[in-house]
């Protein structure tokens, strides 16, 4: 089912000039409402009316997560204060908060945007939503929380943590789907078996989870522990929140991007040059339709590609590839490019070993260590140490001839490493710390 036919079935031609008109439109306001934009415009020797074809899309200036902390709080705004009906911001533990505003326009498209993504993912307005995203200045809950009533569906808003209390609601009140990080997804799977609850034996039958990198390992783990069909969806605060992007569950290959609203292209992280169709690099996104804080060629630095064959569902968005990391995340070990992801999936694929883990970097002289630190499978606990050893020994193995990377693999107790109720820490890079 698609919710809105019109709109993501168009054909491409027709969605490139509606591109087109809304982007024009964009660099025309924002240099006439936004002063860090005009600025950077001139900086780039460009104005509104060089912007003739999408291809012109290239002569425009980025912008960076630095920008909106640069301007913090309203810097960015292109509309008074008085018209925004809501504020969201990042958690700011890495510098100044990110502050994104809403105008009440903003909050409609962004409900009708989270209708589209549960419709896609097979969810209807049936449906009794069980939303475990966190209610706040996280976009997340409310996000979910908007859209699910937008769609005409039952949600239970949840939000994150009391994971004892959630399964026992979910139980209770009969959710059909789930909306959670998929970390958190393996908690509440964990905490339904202490508390002697089957999920696969609940009416749950669908999955939406994001909010940070996952694997086709961790989803085949999902679906099966939780007798579900598990689908991803993408989305940032900066951009609008979750809903920009998400899988159809009749292929589940790719995320279609809503190009009615986002304009998207792949750049070299490095250069900053725009790569074909197909090319693997960092996704940048162009806000087509916000009011509030619209931005131009904003860097994500997500890695993935686009996909822009014809889906089997009908829709014509292109669809973006699995985040296989960040290019601000991607750890450099020894010379080595490392995505925590791609060790993932080596984990998931080694019997024995369960979904939880981190991966340790610290520095020995000159030379970078890793340590992984992988939670062993409680079925197999009470095996022979010399069998986990060979568990260990697997796992070392793999790391070494897929990514080149020396590694050391420990195993470790059941339930050991902290679990999160809301985005999984995995990586703690120590290296700066020596």
């Amino acid at each position: 089912m698609i919710f809105n036919v019109e709109q993501e079935t168009l054909p491409r031609e027709e969605l490139e000039a509606i591109q087109l008109q809304r982007l024009q439109n964009l660099c025309e306001r924002v240099y006439a409402n936004v002063p860090h934009y005009r600025e950077q415009f001139i900086k780039a020797g460009v104005t509104p009316a060089d912007i003739r074809s999408l291809s012109d899309l290239s002569k425009l200036p980025f912008t960076e997560k630095q920008d909106l902390r640069d301007n913090y709080p309203f810097g960015l705004f292109a509309v008074p204060k008085e018209n925004i009906v809501r504020l969201h911001a990042s958690s700011g533990t890495t510098g100044k908060a990110t502050v994104v505003g809403y105008t009440q326009r903003d909050v409609n498209n962004w409900a009708e945007l989270m209708a589209r993504s549960f419709m896609a993912a097979g969810a209807s307005r049936s449906d009794f939503i069980h939303n475990a995203y966190g209610y706040g200045l996280f976009t997340g809950g409310l996000g979910v929380h908007y859209g699910a009533e937008r769609l005409g569906a039952t949600v239970i808003p949840i939000s994150g943590g009391g994971t004892k209390r959630q399964v026992s609601l979910m139980d209770d009140f009969g959710a059909t789907v789930i909306c959670c990080t998929p970390s958190y997804g393996l908690v509440l799977h964990e905490a339904a078996q202490q508390a002697g609850i089957d999920m696969r034996d609940l009416p749950l039958r669908v999955g939406i989870f994001g909010a940070e990198p996952w694997t086709d390992e961790m989803r085949n783990d999902l679906q099966d522990k939780m007798g579900i069909d598990a689908v991803n969806i993408y989305g940032l605060s900066e951009i609008m929140g979750p809903g920009v992007s998400i899988e159809c569950a009749v292929a589940k290959d790719g995320m279609h991007i809503f190009e009615d609203h986002f304009l998207p292209e792949i750049i070299d992280p490095v250069t900053g040059e725009q790569l074909p169709p197909g090319e693997t690099g960092e996704l940048v996104i162009t806000t087509l339709t916000k009011e509030g804080i619209p931005l131009i060629r904003y860097r994500t630095r997500d890695i993935t590609s686009l996909n822009y064959t014809p889906c089997k569902c009908g829709r014509t968005h292109v669809r973006m590839n699995r985040i296989t990391g960040r290019s601000d995340d991607m750890l450099i070990i020894r010379g080595v490019n490392v995505f925590p992801s791609q060790i993932e999936s080596i984990i998931l694929e080694t019997e024995g070993a369960s979904p939880h883990y981190q991966i340790i970097v610290k520095r020995d002289g000159n030379l970078d260590t890793v340590e992984v630190q992988v939670e062993i499978d409680e079925s197999l606990f009470s095996d022979a140490i010399k069998n986990l050893q060979k568990i260990e020994m697997r796992i070392q193995k793999t790391i070494k001839e897929f990514l080149g990377v020396s590694s050391k693999v420990r195993l470790v107790e059941p339930r050991s490493i902290e679990r999160s109720q809301g985005k999984a820490k995995r990586v703690f890079d120590l290296r700066d710390k020596a």
